[in-house]
């Protein structure tokens, strides 16, 4: 088969993809947003995860030989930026799931991952991970004590998201060594307790819980003290993926506009005719070409390589995020008052992207390791202090 011939079958398969998520995102998010959004104050949409698990959403990235779909960081963030456009919150427990199993794959941790595929729910199919925070700039506050030939975990982990969903979580914990290690820790079993949910600002019906920890019994990911290389590894590649839900918030905001623009008169004619209008129309339209350009060029620096890759991504993801938060702020300004009304849904982007911007550190951190890496200074150990 040629290069060309085979490219085109790629593509095509892509296509297929996001056919597939848009039509399952407007059949089974459209209606039930707002109710979501409500979390925890409303019920979780259970019935649509366990729909999103058994079409293999969560097992897209996974290898073949683990039954998962075998596809690359381009096939992921095509599904999250369509599932981001109707809603956000989904496409956070997909990306949350998809972190923490590509930490596990980077930890050479495969066996961990097996029989997620035929898991009979999705709660055993999910692996919750405190995906707000970067353990290689926050030092946990959770340590790994070695008892008995086996593992423990003490300490609280905070914001771990999914962790009121899936039977697992994975934890960054501080080890007798002075690195980070990762542990994968039941979290129906005796030693951890589960806080009621954490009200957050975006992404409510990707829920997060606090876990208290005290002497958990957990499963070592990896080598011992090598959790920052292994994060490095994982986060890298899933940069692309938080841009790709920024980029669908975006579109999903530049939409709502366009079809309010049309219908809305004021002073006698449709506001879309107004000149202020069509300048604000017209830079979300350029911002969200330029948001899914940065994100194609981010999800083929990953695959391919390449000098300078590395920083090219990080650069892609932090102007994609911002370009997001900038759009949903005039998708607000141009529907007025009704873009603080939750049944417009401009309100609810507003949060999520911002929510997004923050997913594996604050969006100031991120800038700060860019500039880091392009100064070539050296990122903090953590000590053994923290135990």
């Amino acid at each position: 088969m040629s290069e060309g011939v085979a490219s085109l079958g790629a593509d095509a398969e892509l296509s297929m993809l996001r056919e597939m998520a848009a039509s399952f995102a407007a059949g089974e998010l459209l209606r039930g947003r707002e109710e979501a959004d409500r979390f925890p104050f409303s019920p979780l949409p259970l019935a649509t995860l366990e729909k999103a698990h058994g079409l293999g959403l969560f097992s897209l990235t996974l290898p073949e030989e683990l039954g998962g779909g075998g596809r690359g960081t381009e096939a992921l963030a095509l599904l999250l930026e369509a599932i981001a456009e109707i809603d956000a919150s989904l496409g956070g427990v997909i990306f949350v799931n998809a972190l923490a199993q590509e930490i596990c794959l980077r930890s050479g941790a495969r066996e961990a991952l097996k029989g997620l595929v035929e898991a009979e729910s999705a709660a055993q199919a999910l692996i919750a991970f405190p995906a707000w925070d970067d353990p290689r700039f926050t030092a946990p506050t959770v340590c790994a004590v070695e008892r008995d030939g086996g593992w423990s975990l003490e300490g609280k982990a905070e914001y771990v998201a999914l962790s009121g969903l899936a039977r697992r979580a994975l934890i960054p914990a501080v080890t007798s060594k002075g690195g980070i290690s990762f542990y994968l820790v039941g979290l129906r079993g005796e030693g951890v307790a589960v806080s009621d949910p954490v009200v957050s600002l975006g992404l409510r019906a990707c829920p997060c819980h606090d876990l208290q920890l005290s002497g958990a019994e957990a499963a070592p990911v990896g080598e011992e003290a090598r959790g920052k290389e292994a994060y490095e590894e994982a986060y890298i590649r899933m940069l692309p993926a938080a841009a790709a839900l920024s980029a669908g918030i975006l579109r999903g905001s530049l939409r709502e506009a366009l079809d309010y623009v049309r219908q809305r008169r004021q002073g006698g004619r449709l506001i879309a005719d107004w000149s202020e209008v069509r300048m604000i129309l017209a830079g979300m339209a350029a911002a969200d070409q330029e948001a899914e350009m940065l994100v194609r060029g981010a999800c083929r620096a990953v695959e391919e390589g390449g000098p300078g890759w590395r920083l090219a991504v990080r650069a892609a993801s932090l102007r994609a995020m911002d370009l997001a938060c900038e759009a949903t702020t005039d998708g607000i300004q141009l529907l007025g008052g009704n873009g603080y009304m939750v049944e417009y849904h401009q309100e609810k982007r507003f949060r999520d992207s911002r929510q997004v911007q923050a997913l594996m550190g604050t969006q100031d951190m991120k800038r700060q390791e860019y500039a880091r890496l392009l100064l070539a200074e050296e990122s903090p150990e953590w000590g053994r202090d923290v135990c």
